[in-house]
């Protein structure tokens, strides 16, 4: 089932027009002058692992350069809360799989189509700190001669990284692009924050522009629930007024009305995570018994209290070669 971040996401910057406003924020200014932004389009091929779907999700855009070869945009959100170190390999994985599609596609294709990858961030915890080339995961020779010989040898990959929590609300502002695109940036920078409820009201214009823009009541229906998933009683207080004062009382009270329905929504994935959390737990504890591995009470109450599903699947992982607890708790990347 998909989460209150992936529906968002795919909602906002699905739109070629939006989805645009995103890749020209980021791409470098010679490569933005060299595509067909006319013939953008979304692409249908997921390719995210299933067990990563609350922590992220993906679409896929083609398009033309402007003499007529095909290009390909792979975006990948980051919804997780702690910075994912092996991000430079899975973007790695996910762009061979979308070439592998292309491929069987386009059989009688000679050359492969160039595809830009790129990794959206929004997480709670502060700024994005995983390497973004792929040949910084390779353990090489210390000695700085021997380092580049070998650097040689392994695969060059890197990805381009959108860190909306590295970025001001007034940069996230200025950037080019329809109103629902900048205020889409701007909750998913701010969302999941404490200063959420204080910056709404400072955002008033930009939800009248939204209000204003085709199919702008359904615009904000999404931004509104999507608030109410991620924010707390203020932030619906807050949203409330911010609403009543860009559009007409009775349309107001409809959206609100829906608050009921999203907060029953919210409650009831609560309980579906919670299931989950809770059958990864019990699967941790009986391969560490099984592998002999002596888990005390206080270890134990550390894999029982864990409600973060993303960590739970990694130390199941590591479970599994695991001789100590603490190579369980411990990054073998770190």
């Amino acid at each position: 089932m998909p989460g209150p971040h992936d529906l968002f996401v795919r909602y906002t910057f699905g739109q070629p027009e939006r989805a645009a406003a995103e890749l020209r924020a980021v791409l470098p200014p010679r490569v933005v002058s060299q595509v067909d932004w006319s013939t953008l389009q979304p692409e249908s091929g997921s390719v995210v692992d299933p067990e990563l779907r609350e922590t992220e999700s993906d679409l896929l855009f083609s398009a033309r350069l402007r003499g007529g070869r095909p290009l390909l945009f792979y975006v990948l959100m980051e919804h997780q809360s702690s910075v994912d170190s092996w991000m430079a390999l899975r973007m790695l994985r996910y762009v061979v799989r979308q070439l592998e599609h292309w491929r069987k596609a386009n059989p009688e294709s000679k050359k492969l189509p160039v595809v830009v990858p790129l990794v959206m961030y929004h997480g709670p915890d502060g700024t994005w700190t995983a390497p973004r080339r792929v040949e910084e995961l390779f353990e090489l020779p210390d000695e700085a001669e021997e380092k580049e010989v070998w650097r040689a040898l392994v695969p060059r990959f890197e990805y381009l990284l959108d860190d909306l929590t590295a970025e001001r609300a007034e940069a996230l502002m200025a950037r080019p692009g329809p109103p629902l695109a900048r205020l889409a940036w701007l909750v998913l920078r701010y969302g999941r924050t404490e200063e959420l409820a204080n910056r709404l009201p400072t955002w008033t214009a930009l939800f009248a522009q939204v209000r204003a823009a085709p199919d702008g009541t359904e615009n904000l229906k999404v931004v509104i629930r999507y608030l109410l998933l991620v924010g707390d009683k203020t932030t619906r207080r807050t949203a409330g007024q911010v609403l009543h004062s860009v559009m007409d009382t009775q349309q107001a009270e409809e959206l609100m009305r829906s608050w009921g329905e999203a907060l029953m929504e919210r409650g009831h994935r609560r309980g579906l995570r919670q299931g989950r959390a809770e059958g990864r737990a019990e699967g941790l504890l009986r391969i560490l018994t099984a592998r002999g591995l002596l888990v005390d009470e206080q270890a134990r109450q550390r894999i029982l209290t864990c409600r973060d599903v993303a960590t739970l699947d990694k130390w199941l992982d590591r479970a599994v070669t695991a001789t100590t607890l603490s190579e369980v708790w411990e990054d073998p990347a770190q």
